[in-house]
């Protein structure tokens, strides 16, 4: 499957680039979990959050949002993980995550990175060095849990 990632500041992005992202989060976010809320929460734009996507054939495929630590309270939030329901089970979870961290770590050197994963996925996450940080929570109806990873992750 030919991929090709973009990592682009919320300020490089193109329109459409932005519209793709959206609805892609919206139909599976919304849409498809059944979770009426507003997802566009106004932090696609702020600070110096990074948006990092996977296309194949101009279709926008994956997605993760990268929050900075600074806007963040010290750590990087890695948020808004998504794929579309076409590519699941062909590996792309993978190669996002992967992808995700190298981010991470060339924007944020040795900086600790959250998420705040869907429970089901703990250990999913948990592969990537992260590690249940508080008490699992209901977000609009599902239990999530947050989790961390230090910076001397490798």
């Amino acid at each position: 499957m030919p991929i090709s990632w973009l990592c682009k500041h919320h300020t490089d992005l193109g329109k459409e680039q932005l519209y793709e992202i959206l609805r892609l989060r919206t139909q599976v976010f919304v849409v498809e979990q059944k979770c009426p809320y507003l997802e566009v929460d106004g932090l696609d734009l702020e600070g110096d959050t990074h948006h990092l996507m996977a296309w194949k054939d101009d279709k926008l495929v994956a997605y993760v949002r990268l929050l900075d630590p600074e806007s963040q309270g010290g750590d990087v939030v890695i948020g808004r993980v998504v794929i579309t329901e076409d590519v699941r089970g062909q590996g792309l979870g993978h190669g996002l995550m992967v992808k995700a961290l190298e981010q991470a770590e060339k924007r944020w050197p040795g900086v600790p990175i959250y998420l705040s994963a869907q429970e089901h996925l703990q250990r999913y996450y948990g592969r990537y060095g992260f590690k249940v940080a508080g008490e699992e929570y209901l977000e609009d109806g599902i239990p999530h849990i947050g989790m961390r990873r230090e910076a001397d992750q490798g």
